[in-house]
């Protein structure tokens, strides 16, 4: 892609074309692990919203990616648990509503610092543990092949976000020592799993289109994040991992919608 058209994108309204996700339902089982998914993101786009606030990046899509996330993972925790359709399954979303107590708590109070930075990726953690157990729990309860190339591509919407955190997180030099090991995992994940959701025999027309599109996104993305080792980081560079992070997050959210309808036929 060229830049101009990747800057172009970069520039697309904050959270646009995901109006309908605010909704507090769950209709079916697909929409229950597209709905699930989605939280293993938000705790990870919270983080991120927290560090870029604290380092002055994008300061305003920031908060407003903060306020939209708090409030999209409160509902949809509400109705996860509402539809909940095992005891084990609604025992992993109490679990998660404590665990999101506290970790809304340390967003609300602690001040993003690189010194507040371990305790706070620390508690995004176990959100995020959470909310993958139960993703994964809904997936099993389906048992249908659909089920996972579901939850594959609602990961990727995690992963976007999980690699513009720790970018933020190495450059603040916030003393998280796996952040490194960390991003480089992510990176590898998120490109497999590219290949797996484009390859699969599900994947239509419009999903190929869209992933194509995803893998365009992803090359601006992978291009800021090199920059966070090369000696030459300049504020620019965490401006275009936070918005380029943002473009993929709405490229794989319309994949993981597109699958979970073929899912729910």
């Amino acid at each position: 892609m060229k830049r101009r058209t990747a800057m172009a994108w970069a520039t697309a309204p904050l959270w646009a074309g995901m109006a309908r996700p605010v909704v507090a339902q769950v209709t079916n089982l697909s929409d229950a692990i597209n709905q699930a998914g989605r939280q293993r993101m938000l705790s990870q786009r919270m983080a991120k919203a927290w560090l870029a606030q604290g380092q002055d990046v994008e300061t305003l899509r920031a908060g407003k990616a903060m306020t939209a996330s708090v409030a999209l993972f409160e509902r949809q925790l509400q109705a996860l648990r509402d539809f909940a359709p095992s005891p084990a399954i609604s025992a992993t979303y109490s679990g998660l509503a404590l665990a999101w107590a506290d970790y809304q708590q340390a967003l609300t109070t602690l001040a993003p610092s690189a010194a507040n930075t371990p305790k706070l990726i620390a508690l995004d953690g176990q959100v995020l543990a959470l909310a993958h157990r139960g993703t994964v729990a809904l997936e099993t309860y389906a048992a249908k092949p659909t089920a996972r190339l579901v939850n594959l591509a609602g990961r990727q919407r995690m992963l976007s976000q999980r690699l513009a955190k720790y970018f933020l997180v190495r450059r603040w030099h916030a003393g998280v020592p796996d952040a490194a090991a960390q991003s480089e995992q992510a990176q590898r994940e998120f490109t497999a799993a590219l290949d797996v959701l484009q390859n699969a025999p599900e994947a239509t027309a419009a999903i190929q289109q869209e992933i194509e599109i995803g893998r365009a996104q992803w090359v601006f993305l992978a291009n800021a994040l090199s920059h966070i080792g090369d000696g030459q980081l300049l504020p620019r560079h965490a401006s275009d991992v936070f918005v380029s992070s943002e473009n993929l997050l709405l490229v794989m959210d319309r994949v993981t919608g597109l699958y979970a309808r073929i899912a729910a036929g």
